[in-house]
């Protein structure tokens, strides 16, 4: 389980290293390969899948019809964008540029732990997201029932 938030810098090759709270997780849970894709629903930011999760996903992905616009964005935005990638020795990974570029993501990052995976996020795209507030007009009944 991957929980937490942690500033990341990206090196001038486009690496970030995973860091060292999840470095033994991601090896022995995941070993050490990861999927990288864009997240389909906020701009700004990638997903990074391990790699049996992506699976799962990728395969629930693939299952809708292609003959709704929705499904084939879907379908492009994650499967299509997808890249495996693995921890070097060192503990990072590459971020393909073409992914990097289309999210805004330069040399300041921020990695989230969201569970099952984890968010790559531009520094910027990030703080926006942070800055917004939950109105009680976007408390779903679902929400309301949280005990925070």
């Amino acid at each position: 389980m991957f929980q937490g938030e942690t500033a990341i810098t990206i090196d001038d090759k486009g690496r970030l290293a995973v860091p060292t709270a999840y470095r033994d997780l991601v090896a022995r849970e995941c070993g050490n390969r990861l999927v990288i894709t864009y997240n389909p629903f906020e701009s700004g930011s990638l997903y990074l899948y391990p790699l049996q999760v992506w699976e799962r996903v990728r395969d629930q992905v693939n299952a809708l019809p292609r003959v709704k616009a929705v499904n084939r964005s879907m379908q492009l935005k994650l499967v299509g964008a997808a890249t495996p990638v693995e921890l070097d020795g060192n503990g990072r990974v590459s971020i393909p540029a073409s992914h990097r570029a289309a999210v805004g993501i330069e040399k300041k990052a921020v990695l989230l732990g969201m569970g099952d995976k984890f968010e790559l996020w531009s520094e910027q795209a990030h703080h926006a997201q942070i800055r917004q507030t939950i109105s009680d007009d976007d408390l779903s009944a679902e929400l309301l029932d949280l005990q925070l």
